[in-house]
């Protein structure tokens, strides 16, 4: 191999990115949709203006997909792969405007490296792929506008192009907002940025900037439109997670886990050297400008998903603070640059550094893949291994698709019976099912937390048919949301999911007769709720 050098990066950085396409290409064809997913699925089926718990566009990117490619795991997951592969190529033109084009290799090498970013964020069918990428996006134009070559010119500040580049600032952020929420993080530390360099500040009374919120906010009218025609639900919804109109009460555990938990799904090795460049674009960021804009892209969301813990719930979605660590991989490319650049034991310990990351993320993605895909490790490995808490239950099945349904469904004549839809007592299994029946029967969640799923199936149309409804051991949950709305449940031989001829997982059936009101009240449930009339969520 080369040397790298600054005129051979860019080359190795597109090598590095076809390379990873091809296997991400192999992982979204191949393997199972997990539960977020599955759960998405149905979303890129009935295409609206927004949804319950995302804003809308990585649905309608799915539904392209789907659309081109058929209703299959590589049709819906493509986009996701797509994205990544030109989020990485953004990151690496980011970074060698900020610091030198080796350094824009070695981000993307460490990004592609990280566990979250590789395959979770990289090949999955989810709302981080759009988001990455258009944070990206407007970070190169906002990049090229304020530390260009020419951002400091006077004479520059409101020519044709600059003008422009605003505009393609405000696409991009509307873009991102049509992605996911956390946009506003990338508003927040742009303004940062602004405010704290006197080299920028001349920026606060530019029209650019406010050109450019003018159009995310007229990109963002379909969520607005949306939420307010179904009571501002998503912004409830969110705001909830975060603690809002819950009793305040501190969780030192849980803040503790968020840390650990983004330190696992970054990979601990990683975590470590790049919040490290966190504090250290906190110390240079006055003496160099690629530094404090780091900084201020990257401290908003790690900070505020993790300081939120100590008091809310956040759960294991430690994905939440990635659009902040993908801005310290630029930092942290150009460290690593410089310690090769050295000699003696920064050298060799960086070098070690990366061919243990590089083996470690190959050789576990492959196990793992390869796992799911044939299940080996249930006669080869050792058990231990895909357990947690005692649980016999290997954690992977989890994503693998439940086909058994399907043939299930078929075998009994359910799949073609019109007067038959699909149902379940919680979200996540409800997912699952309709992915396995490729959206081909109306579903329901009994459960008072149907998400995004209440709002694309009209129960009332569902009045005198029968359910078939899967659980996962739900037997009370059966007894209390499900029986009230029907004249008769019956239990029936358990569905067993298969992987490579070994029966790994057993989901309970009940035969569920003429869908009607409950004779008693039910207004925790949002199907209760819909039945008579009501939105699925509110007072």
């Amino acid at each position: 191999m080369k040397k790298l050098t600054e005129s051979n990066a860019a080359k190795f950085t597109v090598i590095l990115i076809i390379v990873t396409f091809a296997l991400r290409c192999l992982i979204a064809a191949y393997t199972g949709l997990g539960i977020g997913e599955s759960y998405y699925f149905r979303g890129a089926l009935h295409l609206d203006l927004s949804y319950f718990d995302q804003p809308p566009l990585f649905f309608w990117i799915g539904g392209l997909g789907i659309k081109l490619f058929g209703l299959n795991n590589f049709g819906i997951r493509l986009p996701s792969v797509l994205l990544f592969a030109g989020t990485s190529w953004l990151l690496f033109l980011v970074t060698r405007k900020l610091f030198t084009a080796k350094a824009g290799f070695w981000a993307v090498l460490i990004m592609n490296l990280s566990a979250v970013f590789t395959v979770a964020i990289a090949c999955w069918f989810q709302p981080d792929a759009p988001l990455m990428f258009f944070w990206m996006a407007a970070t190169y134009f906002i990049v090229e506008i304020m530390i260009g070559s020419n951002a400091n010119t006077e004479a520059n500040w409101h020519s044709r192009r600059t003008y422009l580049l605003w505009i393609a600032v405000g696409i991009c952020m509307g873009l991102a907002t049509l992605s996911k929420y956390h946009v506003v993080f990338l508003f927040a530390g742009v303004f940062l940025f602004v405010g704290t360099n006197k080299s920028q500040r001349h920026w606060l009374g530019h029209p650019g900037p406010y050109i450019a919120v003018l159009i995310t906010f007229m990109m963002a009218l379909p969520i607005l439109w949306w939420n307010y025609n179904n009571g501002w639900v998503s912004f409830i919804f969110q705001g909830s997670r975060a603690g809002v109109h819950t009793h305040f009460q501190l969780h030192f555990d849980w803040f503790l886990r968020s840390i650990l938990g983004q330190s696992l799904w970054l990979l601990p090795w990683i975590w470590f050297p790049t919040i490290r460049q966190l504090f250290i674009s906190y110390k240079l960021r006055a003496q160099l400008l690629a530094y404090s804009f780091s900084f201020w892209m990257a401290v908003l969301p790690i900070v505020f998903f993790t300081v939120v813990t100590l008091w809310a719930d956040l759960q294991y979605h430690f994905h939440w603070q990635a659009p902040g660590y993908m801005m310290l991989f630029m930092p942290l490319g150009f460290a690593v640059d410089k310690c090769l650049g050295a000699t003696g034991a920064g050298y060799r310990l960086t070098r070690r550094w990366l061919n243990f990351s590089i083996v470690f993320t190959i050789i576990t993605i492959g196990v793992l893949s390869l796992h799911m895909v044939t299940g080996f490790w249930q006669s080869y490995g050792p058990k231990w291994m895909v357990s947690f808490h005692g649980d016999t239950t290997d954690p992977t099945i989890q994503g693998v698709d439940y086909t058994d349904i399907k043939s299930r469904f078929e075998k009994e004549g359910w799949l073609k019976n019109p007067n038959i839809f699909a149902g379940s007592p919680r979200w996540w299994l409800m997912g699952k099912i309709d992915w396995a029946l490729k959206g081909e029967k109306d579903i329901v969640v009994f459960n008072a937390d149907p998400r995004n799923l209440a709002f694309l199936v009209d129960p009332k149309t569902l009045l005198g048919k029968d359910a078939i409804v899967i659980g996962d051991h739900h037997q009370p949950y059966v007894d209390a949301d499900v029986k009230p709305f029907f004249d008769s449940v019956k239990q029936l031989p358990d569905i067993a999911i298969i992987r490579n001829g070994i029966v790994e997982y057993k989901l309970q059936v009940y035969y569920c007769s003429h869908l009607h009101v409950p004779v008693q009240k039910r207004t925790d449930l949002p199907l209760y709720r819909q039945l008579i009339g009501l939105p699925p969520f509110g007072k």
